[in-house]
C-alpha cells in the first residue's frame, strides 16, 4: 500500500486535470479518478508502459471513456474553471499588476476554453504534453496509439486550436 502511494498516488492531480478535461463534468472527473485509483491498486504488480505515471494516466483515460459512454445522455458542455483548476495567477499575482493579471487570466481562460472545444483525441493530446509535460512516447502509452499518431494529433489539434482562437479573436473584435 505504501508504494502505491508513493508511486501512483502522487499523481492525483494530473489524473483529476485529464480526467476533467475529457469528462467535462466536474463529478465525473471525481468518479472516474476514483474508479481509476481502484482498478490501479487492483492490478498496481502487474503495471507496465513507459512509467507509472503513464501506465496511471492511461487508466484514468480509460475510465474517463468508460464513463463518458455510460453518460453520454447528461454530458453538459462546461467551461473550465480556472479558480477550480488552478493556474499559476495566484502565485504571480504579488509580483504584477491588477489589471496584468486579470488579463493574463483572461487570456489563459480563452485559450483553455479553446483547448475545450476541441474533439477529444486532439484534446486529450494537447492536455497530456501542454499541460502535464508528457513525452511523446508517455502519451502513446497512455492513449495507445503509435508515437507518429501522437505527433500527427498534437499538429492538428494545435492547428485546429489556432485556427479557433483565430476565429474568436476576429468575432471579439468585430
Amino acid at each position: 500500500m505504501s508504494r502505491f502511494e508513493q508511486t501512483v498516488l502522487v499523481h492525483l492531480d494530473a489524473a483529476y486535470n485529464l480526467a476533467r478535461w475529457l469528462t467535462r463534468n466536474e463529478a465525473g472527473a471525481e468518479d472516474a479518478v476514483q474508479d481509476a485509483c481502484l482498478r490501479a491498486y487492483r492490478f498496481f504488480e502487474k503495471q507496465h508502459g513507459p512509467n507509472v505515471k503513464a501506465w496511471f494516466l492511461a487508466i484514468v483515460r480509460n475510465t474517463c471513456i468508460d464513463w463518458l459512454e455510460a453518460n453520454r445522455a447528461g454530458i453538459e458542455d462546461e467551461a473550465y474553471d480556472e479558480e477550480t483548476h488552478g493556474s499559476r495567477s495566484a502565485a504571480l499575482a504579488d509580483f504584477e499588476s491588477p489589471e496584468a493579471a486579470c488579463a493574463r487570466t483572461d487570456e489563459a481562460r480563452w485559450v483553455r476554453n479553446g483547448i475545450a472545444t476541441l474533439p477529444r483525441e486532439y484534446r486529450e493530446v494537447i492536455v497530456l504534453r501542454e499541460l502535464e509535460d508528457l513525452s511523446y512516447r508517455e502519451i502513446s502509452a497512455i492513449v495507445d496509439v503509435p508515437v507518429g499518431t501522437v505527433m500527427s494529433r498534437l499538429a492538428r489539434g494545435r492547428e485546429l486550436l489556432q485556427q479557433r482562437l483565430m476565429e474568436s479573436r476576429r468575432r471579439m473584435q468585430s
